[in-house]
């Protein structure tokens, strides 16, 4: 294959080769051996040919259902669908694409989902700011759940829930339609979280107060309470949420679970408040959330510039 083509591994296939290889498999063995079918089998063989160790991919399985394997006696390479690795394959950075596939693999993602998460740039979302370690860790397990920021993002994406950001809507709403939405918000919350409950009245001291949404993260073993906003986040609402991981630290947590985590959403945050206002190493976070996909292309260049600096320009 690659000595028809010069050697050059970016080189197309002459549309007469293509053709013809098409016209000669049909024959052969029957329907499914279209010119764009083998385009995207090339395109597999040299996008994951340093986990080949055979000559060439015996076997293609085409169907949705199926995962992609080939004759290899030990544990076959390939365990996703063959539309996982057609999503797969159109990503050109190998950690962010290798992150995707374990992250479809860990979660158990379907091809619907994995086009989510890639269309939302989970990968920058996560690993932006992160040590090179970290973002090498990932690129080999996919996230990796150790502490309670490793499960928070900035910003979060709720583009599912159908609001517009140009439309007034009351913290209510916001609520209701994640409630609606509650897989794919889950989806967006990551790995390990459970919903627990909406709206969680506590009385104390014969006052009474209420969390938005509740969660449990299982891998963590704790709580984490969500506070939602609809305008630019206060001090005020800082100490709000300390009141509420207080409590459920104090009356809710149980000997063998761990801290509490607090989230609270809004559209607009100023970070030296934030620092300002929580004492170090809190288990509280402010997070911005966007009702609409994010720029790949610009995170994908801050993820760069980033890595750039951390590395003195040195890859």
């Amino acid at each position: 294959m690659e000595e028809q083509q010069d050697g050059e591994s970016r080189a197309q296939y002459g549309k007469k080769v293509l053709i013809t290889l098409s016209d000669v498999l049909n024959k052969e063995f029957g329907k499914g051996f279209s010119v764009a079918t083998l385009t995207n089998i090339r395109k597999f063989y040299l996008t994951y040919q340093e986990r080949i160790s055979e000559p060439a991919v015996t076997k293609f399985a085409l169907e949705k259902s199926q995962p992609l394997v080939t004759n290899f006696e030990k544990e076959p390479p390939f365990h996703l669908s063959w539309s996982h690795y057609l999503i797969l394959m159109r990503i050109e950075n190998k950690d962010e694409r290798n992150f995707y596939e374990m992250q479809s693999l860990k979660e158990g993602w379907g091809k619907r989902e994995l086009q989510r998460q890639y269309g939302s740039s989970l990968y920058e979302r996560l690993l932006l700011g992160k040590d090179k370690d970290k973002i090498l860790a990932a690129s080999q397990k996919g996230q990796i759940v150790e502490k309670p920021g490793d499960i928070v993002k900035d910003p979060y994406v709720l583009e599912f829930s159908g609001l517009d950001e140009k439309v007034d809507f009351s913290e209510t709403d916001l609520e209701s339609r994640l409630i609606d939405h509650l897989q794919e918000f889950l989806l967006e919350l990551g790995t390990g979280f459970a919903f627990v409950a909406r709206q969680k009245r506590f009385t104390f001291q014969e006052e009474h107060f209420r969390v938005d949404l509740v969660f449990y993260n299982r891998l963590l073993q704790c709580f984490v309470l969500f506070d939602l906003k609809t305008e630019k986040l206060k001090h005020q609402d800082l100490g709000q949420m300390q009141m509420y991981v207080n409590y459920y630290d104090r009356y809710e947590k149980q000997e063998f679970e761990n801290p509490t985590i607090g989230i609270l959403l809004c559209p607009d945050k100023n970070d030296a408040v934030v620092e300002l206002t929580l004492p170090e190493n809190s288990n509280i976070y402010a997070s911005k959330y966007q009702l609409y996909l994010p720029d790949k292309q610009l995170l994908q260049k801050k993820m760069k510039e980033w890595m750039e600096e951390e590395t003195g320009g040195v890859n």
